[in-house]
């Protein structure tokens, strides 16, 4: 994926709905993209662009742009414009709290969940699962956002819903810049589907302690290659 403007012509065009005003609408339009890995870090949004595809005036968008914003998806540069920002190793290990502090609960409370949304769960890695079948490792980290979105949605909660689609967006940010999907998803595959099963099974607190691990794996996965990638680009830094 490329860091220019000219990605905006291939997004897709799902309906706008579920947010109640035009600007929220259109946020959740690209946090939709975020999460589906549609937007990477780097990308510039172009206004005029965007608010001609979406038939959206430019203040709506500005709206959109602040809303994203505040939740760090976006960022503004002086006099360059509006991009897609990239996390840094600080922000994977406040992601991975703050999704410990929305999966975790939701998890070990799912004994009281309906049915349907322990299959969504499961649907989830059913999408994974034939992703990587066909070796379709973006697909593959799309359905991992999803099953993750599934677990916090045990939780019955709009509130919590709404947290968690702004904290996976983040996510998503993180394996961009990674750009190594096959590796950082292919290993948990097996593991949501252990979860999966134990919530099937009415096994709430297995499949929390599951989750408590996996989460701690993959955040010291994350944290160490950041911080090698960090390093490593201060040191190719040319001295003052």
């Amino acid at each position: 994926m490329t860091a220019t403007e000219d990605h905006i012509d291939r997004l897709p065009e799902p309906a706008l709905s579920r947010p109640t005003s035009q600007a929220e609408r259109v946020a959740d339009l690209l946090r939709t993209f975020v999460i589906d890995g549609e937007l990477a870090p780097g990308v510039r949004l172009s206004e005029e662009k965007l608010s001609r595809k979406y038939e959206v005036s430019r203040n709506t968008l500005r709206e959109a742009f602040r809303l994203l914003g505040h939740e760090r998806l976006l960022v503004h540069h002086m006099h360059r414009g509006v991009f897609v920002n990239r996390p840094t190793s600080e922000d994977v290990r406040d992601l991975f709290n703050a999704r410990r502090s929305l999966e975790l609960p939701a998890v070990r409370g799912a004994a009281t969940s309906p049915a349907d949304r322990v299959r969504a769960v499961g649907s989830a890695v059913d999408e994974g699962e034939r992703a990587r079948a066909e070796r379709d490792w973006w697909r593959m980290g799309s359905a991992n956002m999803r099953f993750h979105e599934a677990l916090a949605a045990l939780a019955g909660s709009t509130r919590v819903n709404e947290f968690m689609r702004q904290i996976l967006a983040e996510t998503r940010l993180v394996f961009h810049v990674m750009d190594a999907p096959r590796e950082f998803h292919d290993p948990y595959l097996k593991w949501n589907r252990r979860i999966h099963l134990a919530l099937a099974e009415g096994d709430a607190e297995t499949a929390a302690a599951e989750l408590t691990t996996y989460l701690d794996t993959s955040e010291r996965q994350l944290v160490t290659a950041f911080v090698a990638m960090e390093e490593g680009s201060r040191s190719a830094r040319p001295p003052i």
